[in-house]
C-alpha cells in the first residue's frame, strides 16, 4: 500500500475526474486528431498496430462520455465524433479484416471489442453527427461479425495469443473473453442479433478457467485448468466473475470474494505498475492489469448489494487517488501516450456508479435445450 492514502472525499472524486477531462482530451493524436492508441512493447511492422489504435480510441471516447457534463461541452463533442470517424473507417483497415486473420499473437480483436462497445455507447447516447448515422451502423455490423468470426475453433472464447492459423483450436483468454462477452450483451440489449451459442461457449470458457483456489487462469483450454496463483489474477478474477454474475452464473458472495482479493493483493499490482517488461515473477503480473483491474473492481462494487457499496467504493477510491500523477493523469505503463488509457480507464472506475448499468444475458430456461454445438475445426 502507498504510505500515504489520499482521502476519497466526494468532493476528492469530483475533482480527479474533472482534472482527467482535458489530460484525454490533450491526448488525442493522429493527423485529424481522432485517435488515442494504446502502447505496449508489442508492434507490427514498426508500428502500433491497429487493434491497439482503434481499442485504445473507444476506451478514451466512452470516458468521455461518461464524464458529467458531456452534453454541453462541445471540446468533447468534437472529439468524440472525431473518434467516431476513425473508429468506423478502421473497418477498412486490412489488419483489421477478420477475413485475412489467421491467428498467432495478434491483439486486432482488442479494436472489435472497444470498437463495438463505443460505437454501442454513442448510438445509444445519440452523440454522433448526422452524416455518420450509416457509418457506424455499418461499422458496428463490422465489427459483431469480426468477433463472431474470431472465436476460437472447438474451444470458445477469444485470445490476441493463439497458435498460428485461424482454425486450430487453442487456449482462451478470460482477460479478453470476459469484456468481449460484456459488450456481446450490451449488442444484444441495442436490438442486434448474437448468436447465443457463441455466448454460452464464452461463459463455459470462464467456468472452466475457475481454479480450486478461486483464482482464474491466464489460459483455458478444454480441459479445466490446474493451479494458478491468486495475486497475478485478480484483474481477470474480477471481470470474470462480473461476466458470469452479468449471465446468472456467479453469486454476490463470489464477485465480492473477487474484490476482497483485489484489495487484498493490490500491492503487487502496483508494484509492477508503470515498470518495464510485461509478466514479470513472482505472479507474471503484466503492468497493462492496473487499471483493468481497477475497472472491474468498480464494475463489482455496484453488481454488491447496496448497502455495502459506500465503503468499497471509499477503498478504491483512495487506491485510484494515490497514484495519479501531477497533472491529473494515470498510467500503468512506461509509454506517455498510454496516459489516455490509463486516464481513461481510472475516470469510468470513479464515476462507475452513475454509468449506465451492464447489460445482463439471459440464462437459458432450464426446460430449453441447449442445441449449441462446438465452434469447426476445419
Amino acid at each position: 500500500m502507498p504510505a500515504e492514502l489520499t482521502a476519497a472525499t466526494p468532493a476528492a472524486i469530483a475533482e480527479a475526474i474533472t482534472l482527467a477531462v482535458p489530460v484525454i482530451l490533450g491526448l488525442q493524436e493522429g493527423e485529424a486528431r481522432a485517435e488515442w492508441p494504446y502502447e505496449g512493447v508489442y508492434r507490427v511492422r514498426g508500428q502500433i498496430p491497429i487493434g491497439y489504435r482503434v481499442g485504445g480510441t473507444g476506451i478514451a471516447a466512452v470516458a468521455l462520455m461518461r464524464a458529467p457534463g458531456f452534453a454541453d461541452d462541445a471540446a468533447r463533442r468534437d472529439a468524440v465524433g472525431r473518434a467516431a470517424r476513425f473508429v468506423c473507417a478502421s473497418t477498412a483497415h486490412p489488419l483489421m479484416s477478420h477475413e485475412t486473420y489467421a491467428g498467432g499473437y495478434d491483439v486486432r480483436g482488442w479494436g472489435y471489442t472497444y470498437g463495438l462497445w463505443f460505437l454501442l455507447e454513442a448510438q445509444a447516447a445519440g452523440v454522433l453527427p448526422d452524416d455518420l448515422a450509416q457509418p457506424a451502423r455499418d461499422a458496428t455490423a463490422f465489427y459483431l461479425r469480426a468477433i463472431a468470426q474470431t472465436e476460437i475453433p472447438g474451444v470458445g472464447g477469444w485470445s490476441y495469443s493463439r497458435a498460428p492459423g485461424r482454425d486450430r483450436p487453442g487456449p482462451a483468454s478470460p482477460f479478453m473473453t470476459a469484456p468481449t462477452l460484456q459488450v456481446l450483451f450490451e449488442a444484444r440489449r441495442r436490438g442486434h442479433e448474437v448468436d447465443a451459442a457463441i455466448i454460452e461457449r464464452g461463459l463455459a470458457v470462464l467456468e472452466r478457467g475457475r481454479t480450486g483456489s478461486g483464482a482464474v487462469s491466464y489460459a483455458v483450454g478444454p480441459e479445466r485448468p490446474g493451479r494458478d496463483l491468486t495475486p497475478g489474477a485478480v484483474g481477470r478474477m474480477l471481470a470474470t466473475e462480473c461476466t458470469l454474475f452479468l449471465a446468472g452464473r456467479s453469486s454476490q458472495a463470489t464477485v465480492r470474494g473477487a474484490l476482497d482479493a483485489f484489495l487484498t493483493h493490490w500491492g503487487w499490482l502496483e508494484a509492477r505498475r508503470a515498470k518495464p517488461g510485461t509478466h514479470e515473477g513472482p505472479y507474471a503480473i503484466a503492468p497493462y492489469y492496473f487499471f483493468y483491474a481497477h475497472y472491474y473492481a468498480a464494475q463489482a462494487i455496484e453488481l454488491l448489494p447496496e448497502p455495502e457499496r459506500a465503503e468499497y467504493r471509499r477503498r478504491l477510491a483512495q487506491l485510484i487517488l494515490a497514484v495519479r500523477a501531477e497533472d491529473g493523469s494515470f498510467n500503468d505503463r512506461v509509454f506517455p501516450r498510454t496516459a489516455g488509457y490509463g486516464t481513461a480507464m481510472a475516470l469510468m472506475s470513479l464515476a462507475m456508479q452513475d454509468a449506465p448499468a451492464p447489460a445482463r444475458w439471459e440464462a437459458l430456461a432450464p426446460d430449453r435445450p441447449d442445441t449449441s454445438q462446438p465452434a469447426p475445426t476445419e
